[in-house]
């Protein structure tokens, strides 16, 4: 049915994490996503650009609120320090509005990077990074008991890493993760009152890690596109336009490159030399590496020990234990530069941080001689170059404080942080990773088909969702309008653009104390970067 533009009043987004176009759009064209299908014949469907690096923390706000993270202030699911520890980022420190705070009443579901849920008119369920089922969880915080009453077996996420050696049954711990997903779904649906819906699926990355094998993404992917068959008869019920994006694409890896490694082969990182307690704690064997093995035997994981160690304690034994970790295991009062996920180089300047050795004026000249050295790293078995080298200041050009470098793997390497022995060392148990490249659907009452539309990027969906419904787009996003593909011919309206925080945002202190249990604060232990 087709309807005057006017009357069109909402919006449902259906995120889903990881997808690649390619091998969906080979799917659809193959019939084996019937659903998929629809959008495609009755809307459109597009790739997707993604941030840059692209990952999760920082795609999904760039969706949500039309902004790059320069903008909207969240780098990654964690920060440096000027004392080179780290801390969560979290909701709190979103500094744009996202689509339910400009498009209300809203109903959210298990969006990485909201907690702690906003004070939203309507209902707020967070998603990934979320420490625990606590009262801060969801909006309203008795929506929590709701939950967890319907659907027990309710959980956050599942680790991928754990189930290296375990792949069938992850199979089926994360088809029933997916089904409790749903079924939170369908209780969000029971709301009728909303003009922003939003929800998302994490299940695929998580997957598409481990196991790359066509067979078995497809039969994920066949749950999804039932789940999306839910989807378009509710949307059409209710008379919304329907868009479906990811936060970024996937793709094969086959080495990591050890950028920490890089630098101190270089000489522009020094590691802390075996002096004092390291240095009788090493030649016991004791290291991060050796404990956390230990720690896993006695049956005691991350989450069981973070419980009862503060932050302050884990910081400081982890600056004692030897490692490889690119915070704890690096002398700053001796390195020029270090690399911190996800992606990113940082120039250790005075103004910056506390044991800083580079002079500001300096800044400019090491970093041109860094982007040389990263540009130039090969592998030595084909012979290819495994990197791309970003400017900070090009990728990030309205904050001052972002990193100094973005290195991101070339399609089959992955980026990583530890300093290890090696530059190139085998991906190991993680199959694939992201690439820059998800999905775009939009199918709905104001939504022209078409055959499909070029240079889409994450930041274009809040803007298009807003016009699609005839609501304002605040003036400083981003991204573009895509006009061509929402009927209506009425030209964007445009609102003054306000920061998140004088909405009334929670800040950041407010809810630190809800990560002294979480399994982020062992990072600095070694457990993984």
């Amino acid at each position: 049915m087709t309807l005057n533009s006017d009357t069109i009043d909402r919006a449902f987004v259906l995120g889903i994490d990881g997808v690649p176009w390619d091998l969906i759009h080979e799917w659809i064209a193959a019939g084996e996503l019937p659903n998929f299908g629809t959008l495609l014949g009755e809307g459109v469907g597009a790739p997707l650009e993604s941030t840059t690096p692209p990952t999760t923390p920082l795609a999904w706000p760039s969706i949500a609120t039309g902004v790059w993270p320069d903008k909207h202030g969240i780098y990654g699911f964690k920060r440096v320090e000027s004392d080179y520890t780290q801390e969560m980022y979290t909701s709190a420190a979103l500094d744009r509005p996202p689509l339910w705070e400009l498009l209300s009443p809203a109903t959210v579901g298990n969006v990485p990077m909201t907690y702690p849920a906003s004070e939203l008119d309507g209902t707020m369920v967070s998603g990934m990074i979320s420490p625990s089922m606590n009262y801060r969880f969801t909006h309203p915080p008795e929506f929590v008991d709701e939950l967890t009453g319907r659907i027990p077996e309710y959980q956050i996420g599942l680790n991928w890493y754990d189930y290296a050696d375990e792949k069938d049954a992850f199979t089926e711990d994360l088809a029933s993760l997916v089904a409790a997903r749903r079924s939170l779904m369908d209780q969000l649906m029971e709301i009728d009152d909303w003009r922003l819906f939003f929800f998302v699926y994490t299940a695929p990355d998580r997957l598409q890690h481990l196991i790359w094998e066509e067979d078995v993404i497809l039969e994920h992917y066949k749950q999804l596109d039932d789940i999306l068959g839910d989807v378009l008869e509710y949307v059409d019920r209710h008379e919304a336009n329907l868009f479906v994006v990811s936060d970024h694409g996937f793709g094969l890896i086959s080495k990591f490159v050890h950028l920490n490694t890089v630098l101190a082969n270089e000489g522009y990182l020094t590691r802390k030399g075996a002096r004092g307690t390291r240095n009788s704690l090493e030649r016991l064997g004791i290291t991060k590496s050796t404990l956390h093995e230990t720690f896993q035997r006695l049956g005691i994981d991350d989450k069981r020990l973070a419980k009862h160690l503060p932050k302050q304690l884990v910081d400081g034994v982890a600056k004692q234990v030897p490692g490889d970790h690119s915070l704890y295991d690096v002398d700053f009062s001796e390195t020029v530069a270090f690399a911190y996920g996800p992606s990113y180089v940082y120039i250790n300047d005075t103004e910056r941080f506390d044991q800083g050795i580079v002079s500001p004026s300096d800044i400019p000249s090491i970093k041109r001689d860094l982007q040389a050295l990263f540009s130039n790293v090969t592998d030595p078995d084909t012979g290819e170059r495994a990197l791309d080298v970003h400017d900070g200041d090009d990728v990030f050009p309205t904050d001052e404080a972002s990193p100094d470098l973005v290195v991101v793997g070339k399609d089959g390497y992955e980026e990583k942080m530890t300093i290890d022995t090696d530059v190139f060392a085998p991906a190991g148990a993680k199959a694939a990773s992201h690439r820059k490249h998800g999905v775009f659907f939009a199918r709905g009452p104001d939504i022209r088909a078409r055959d499909s539309i070029d240079g889409l990027s994450v930041v274009d969906v809040a803007p298009t969702v807003l016009h699609s419904v005839g609501e304002a787009i605040p003036d400083d996003v981003d991204g573009e309008v895509q006009t061509e593909i929402v009927a209506s011919d009425a030209e964007p309206s445009v609102r003054k653009a306000e920061s998140a925080r004088q909405s009334g945002s929670a800040t950041d202190e407010t809810v630190d104390e809800d990560f002294g249990d979480v399994e982020d604060r062992l990072r600095g232990l070694g457990y993984m970067e």
